[in-house]
C-alpha cells in the first residue's frame, strides 16, 4: 500500500473454489515453483543493493513511452518543480494516489513504507496533495487511498481528512471501502479486512456510471411509471448492481493472481484501478498517479486507453512499472504470479537466502 471483481461466472466460481474450499489445505502444485522468488523490496537492502543495478532510470530521470506517451519518473511527490515536470503541459482530469500509510509494515520501518511522528506525515501529505491541485485540470476527480493505525489513534486517516477540508478547490465526494477476501486479526479482535479510499472532486467533472459483475437478485420496490405499475427490475438498466461505496467484488493481489508482481507489499488491485479509470475519466485522457509502486496505474491505462503519467521516489519500483508495462506488452500478462520480474538474476536470490514465504 503505497506509503484487479470476483466474478460470479462460472469460471469465477471454479477459481475461488480452487483457490478457498479447501482453507486448511496446502495449494495445489503445479508445474515449476508457486512461491514469491523474494519478499518485500522494501526491507531487504542487500537485495535492493543488487537489483538497482539493473534499473534503467536515476533519481531526477523521467522514462517517456514512445508506444503509448506514458511517462515514467523517478521522482519525489513533495517537490513541486518534479510534479510539474512530468505533467508538462498535461492537465490530468484523474488523479489516483496511493502513498504510504504511515504505518510499520509487519513490525518492519523501512524508507519506503515508513513509521513517522504524525506531525511529520502531515505535513509530508499537505506537501503533496497541494502539489496535485497546482496540476489538475479545472475539472477532476482526485482519490487517495489511506489506512488507519489502530495501536496509534487511527491515524493518518482522521488527520488527512480533516487537513483536506482546508485544500483549496477540492470538495468531498466519497469514502469507498474496499473489502478484503483476506485480512488478519486474532481471536480478540475483529478481522481487519477493509481498505479506504477517499474521493474528491475539483470542479464538476464527468461520472459514467458502470456495473459490477454482481447480478441483482433481489425484488420489490414497486414503483408507478407513466400510469403502469413496475419494480425495480424492469426499470433497471442492467441484470448486474452499480458499484456502491463499499466495494465486496474485488480480490486483492496475492502470489496465485496474474497480476501479482513479487516484492511489492499490498499492491493495489487491478480491478479497483480499473473501476476508477472507467467512471472518472475517458478514453484519452490523462491520469497522473504520484506513487507509482507496482505500476497497476499504468498497466490499467494501458488496457483502457488512457495516458498515465506516473512516478515513484525509489528507482526499484520505477523500473518495475515500466517492466511491466513491458511485459503486459509482449506476453497479455498484466503480471508475474510468483515468478521473477527480474530474470536476468534467476537463481540469484535462491543463492543469497532471500526468497519468501507464501503470502
Amino acid at each position: 500500500m503505497w506509503l484487479s471483481y470476483v466474478s460470479l461466472s462460472s469460471r469465477s466460481y471454479a477459481l475461488q473454489n480452487e483457490l478457498f474450499a479447501k482453507p486448511n489445505s496446502p495449494p495445489p502444485r503445479r508445474a515449476g515453483r508457486t512461491r514469491e522468488p523474494f519478499g518485500r523490496l522494501d526491507a531487504d537492502a542487500a537485495l535492493r543493493e543488487r537489483l538497482l543495478g539493473y534499473c534503467r532510470l536515476h533519481p531526477g530521470d523521467i522514462w517517456n513511452d514512445p508506444e503509448a506517451g506514458h511517462r515514467v519518473g523517478v521522482l519525489d511527490a513533495t517537490k513541486s518543480d518534479q510534479v510539474a515536470e512530468i505533467v508538462g503541459e498535461d492537465r490530468p482530469c484523474l488523479l489516483v494516489n496511493d502513498p504510504p500509510y504511515n504505518v510499520a509494515v509487519g513490525s518492519a520501518n523501512t524508507p519506503s513504507l515508513s513509521k513517522q511522528g504524525i506531525g511529520a506525515y502531515m505535513a509530508f501529505s499537505d506537501r503533496w496533495v497541494r502539489n496535485c491541485i497546482d496540476v489538475m485540470g479545472e475539472s477532476a476527480h482526485f482519490y487517495v487511498w489511506l489506512g488507519a493505525d489502530v495501536h496509534d489513534g487511527f491515524q493518518p486517516l482522521p488527520d488527512f481528512i480533516i487537513m483536506m477540508r482546508d485544500m483549496p478547490g477540492l470538495s468531498p465526494r466519497n469514502l469507498i471501502t474496499l473489502r478484503n477476501q483476506r485480512g488478519y486479526g486474532t481471536q480478540k479482535n475483529w478481522m481487519w479486512v477493509r481498505q479506504e479510499l477517499l474521493h474528491y472532486v475539483h470542479g464538476s467533472p464527468d461520472f459514467a456510471v458502470t456495473y459490477t459483475d454482481i447480478p441483482k437478485i433481489l425484488r420489490g420496490y414497486y414503483k408507478t411509471v407513466n400510469g403502469k405499475r413496475t419494480e425495480n427490475l424492469e426499470r433497471s438498466r442492467s441484470e448486474n448492481i452499480r458499484p456502491g461505496n463499499v466495494w465486496v467484488d474485488v480480490q486483492q493481489a496475492f502470489y496465485r493472481l496474474e497480476e501479482n508482481v513479487p516484492g511489492c507489499y499490498a499492491q493495489k488491485p487491478l480491478k479497483a484501478i480499473e473501476r476508477l479509470l472507467l467512471t472518472s475519466s475517458k478514453h484519452g485522457d490523462v491520469v497522473l498517479d504520484c506513487f507509482a509502486h507496482s505500476g497497476t496505474t499504468l498497466v490499467a491505462g494501458e488496457r483502457l486507453g488512457r495516458r498515465v503519467l506516473t512516478f515513484d521516489v525509489d528507482p526499484l519500483f520505477a523500473e518495475l512499472s515500466i517492466r511491466r508495462l513491458e511485459n503486459y506488452r509482449k506476453t497479455g500478462r498484466t503480471g508475474w504470479q510468483w515468478h521473477n520480474p527480474f530474470p536476468e538474476m534467476e537463481g540469484a536470490c535462491d543463492a543469497a537466502g532471500t526468497a519468501g514465504p507464501h503470502r
